[in-house]
């Protein structure tokens, strides 16, 4: 077989395909996707659907299999000429129309409004490099009042980590010791966010939320910065070296309430093709349980409209920040406080304890009158 030159066409093409199948063998990326749609399908059934940056086009599959009237997919690159193809091996010709363009460049027709926005936005941590500016768009511009975002709520987390294969791995190279090796090369790799696989066990604090994005009323606007300052207890001894980032997506459901589908790339559950985000230190920490540790965390876009985000992290001293209460962590202040509060609720479940009790001998004695 004669193999030709690979142009940069067809380099781009191929980069395309080789992403999303990656994508589609993300289980729990798909699942959930999945599960939302097929647990909402009274939002689908017969209604008008947008595919925000369709890929492949299985999102638009699992719409027009809930039941869509009409699933427009949107995709500006070359697979875009792919989704047609899908749809009629499906027998969905009719229901999924294609757009090869820009989100913001569609004109549907008749001016028509969609029922339901899908899209898969995500970025690495969450905002890098996603789409989410333009999923608020189609929003804005093609979606009904009241219409249905899948997903809806966004969540973006980070917890102190240790990173075992960043740091062990110089302790003994056939046998000699390359920590000074590894202090450059971490110096080096810690100038800019890892992403790397973590597990549950990597963590050395409970995760604490960075923002809560509303995909119903947040603007792009309100996407140019995101940022926070936090102190956390160790919840074990450890070594300290880095800040673990990920993030979770929640949908909709039908009841409205808060329990739909979620979609979470956290270290405790399964991977997925987002993996987890880390801001490296260049030195460890040795911690103890209750050691408290303080950092600040900004992100902001690279620049005005831009997709790519940049990462501050600032470590802070845990004796000059405001600790939340109450804290866990050891220092005095926080005990004495803790401790008050421990007291003050013991003593206010005493005080409801002896009213019960009040209470029945009230009605015992109320019982022996009636009886006479």
């Amino acid at each position: 077989m004669m193999l030709q030159s690979v142009s940069c066409c067809n380099a781009s093409n191929a980069w395309y395909v080789q992403v999303h199948k990656l994508m589609l063998q993300d289980t729990a990326r798909i699942q959930a996707y999945k599960n939302a749609i097929f647990s909402c399908v009274e939002y689908f059934k017969d209604k008008v659907v947008m595919d925000v940056g369709a890929g492949t086009g299985i999102l638009s599959l699992f719409c027009a299999q809930a039941g869509a009237r009409i699933v427009y997919a949107v995709e500006a690159s070359a697979l875009a000429n792919i989704i047609p193809k899908v749809a009629k091996e499906n027998n969905f010709s009719d229901v999924i129309k294609v757009f090869k363009q820009r989100v913001e460049d569609v004109v549907l027709p008749e001016h028509d409004k969609v029922d339901v926005i899908v899209s898969e936005w995500m970025g690495f941590y969450l905002l890098h490099e996603g789409m989410l500016d333009s999923v608020l768009y189609a929003r804005d511009a093609h979606m009904k009042a009241g219409g249905k975002m899948f997903p809806e709520v966004a969540e973006l987390w980070c917890a102190p980590c240790s990173l075992p294969d960043m740091y062990d791995f110089w302790d003994n190279v056939e046998g000699f010791h390359m920590q000074s090796v590894g202090e450059a090369w971490r110096l080096q790799k810690s100038q800019q966010p890892q992403i790397v696989d973590i597990t549950g066990s990597d963590l050395v604090a409970d995760p604490v939320s960075i923002c809560v994005l509303n995909l119903n009323s947040i603007s792009s606007k309100d996407l140019d910065s995101v940022s926070g300052k936090f102190v956390l207890p160790t919840n074990r001894d450890g070594k300290y070296q880095g800040i673990c980032l990920w993030f979770s997506c929640v949908f909709p459901c039908l009841d409205g309430g808060s329990h739909g589908t979620v979609l979470s790339t956290a270290p405790t559950e399964s991977p997925t093709h987002w993996k987890q985000t880390v801001v490296m230190l260049p030195h460890e920490f040795v911690v103890e349980e209750g050691m408290p540790v303080a950092w600040e965390l900004r992100l902001h876009r690279s620049a005005v409209g831009c997709r790519q985000y940049n990462i501050e992290f600032t470590e802070l001293d845990p004796e000059a920040v405001k600790h939340p209460v109450p804290c866990r962590c050891y220092m005095t202040k926080c005990v004495v406080i803790r401790t008050y509060l421990e007291q003050k609720e013991d003593l206010s479940e005493e005080g409801e304890d002896n009213e019960n009790e009040d209470q029945s001998d009230d009605s015992c004695g109320n019982s022996d009158l009636a009886s006479v």
